[in-house]
């Protein structure tokens, strides 16, 4: 059974000071608030409510995790309510609300406010992918530095990550969002731009793309 954060927790508060941090990297974390039936719905039509719940629960900690060491200032967007007593501590990610009526313009005003508060290279992720490291998070950063735009493809159709160093609204523009069309689209919208691909990896939307994985199989033996 998940719990909650009471309605009390979930406002809007920014905790980190941004004038005492020197990094021009900024990691937007995009996550839907963990709520049964409201997360994961395509995984939950094979394994059910439950189960989906507590694979993103899972994959939201393994995300923690792994950009809380990022050199970048990291936000995560919530997609419903900010909640303020959650497993994002409030010293080191900035908490925001997504605004927008799907996710293109989500995006683009989060990376907008991004530009605009005077970081240099600002990107992207989802919070639903286990086969990502700091490392690789790191590693597009630096990319930035000699590309303008860096993309991480994901095998669905999609993308893991996307990275650029100027806005550009283009990309979050003309899209089916959840589509496998998403990613060729972009790349047609960066056509003759410096852009690097990143090695393709697996989100985590269906039950195929878990079954094989020997740390979801506890949410997996009662099916």
């Amino acid at each position: 059974m998940s719990i909650i954060p009471p309605i009390e927790n979930r406002k809007e508060k920014t905790v980190v000071d941004h004038t005492k941090v020197t990094s021009k990297n900024l990691l937007l974390i995009f996550t839907r608030n963990p709520e049964l039936g409201k997360c994961k719905t395509r995984l939950a039509a094979t394994i059910g409510d439950v189960n989906a719940l507590e694979v993103y629960k899972f994959l939201l900690n393994h995300t923690v995790k792994l950009t809380q060491p990022v050199n970048a200032i990291k936000q995560v967007w919530y997609s419903e309510a900010i909640w303020n007593d959650d497993i994002w501590n409030n010293s080191i990610f900035d908490k925001r609300l997504q605004q927008g009526n799907d996710l293109g313009i989500r995006m683009a005003k989060a990376f907008q406010e991004g530009f605009a508060s005077g970081f240099e290279r600002v990107i992207v992720i989802g919070s639903d992918m286990y086969d990502l490291s700091k490392t690789d998070l790191e590693n597009a950063f630096d990319i930035l530095k000699t590309k303008d735009f860096v993309v991480g493809p994901a095998e669905d159709g999609g993308y893991y990550l996307l990275g650029m160093n100027a806005f550009n609204a283009q990309v979050f523009q003309n899209k089916i969002w959840g589509t496998a069309s998403v990613l060729q689209a972009t790349l047609d919208d960066l056509r003759n731009k410096n852009v690097h691909l990143l090695e393709e990896r697996n989100d985590i939307d269906l039950y195929e793309d878990i079954k094989n994985i020997t740390v979801f199989q506890p949410y997996l033996k009662n099916l």
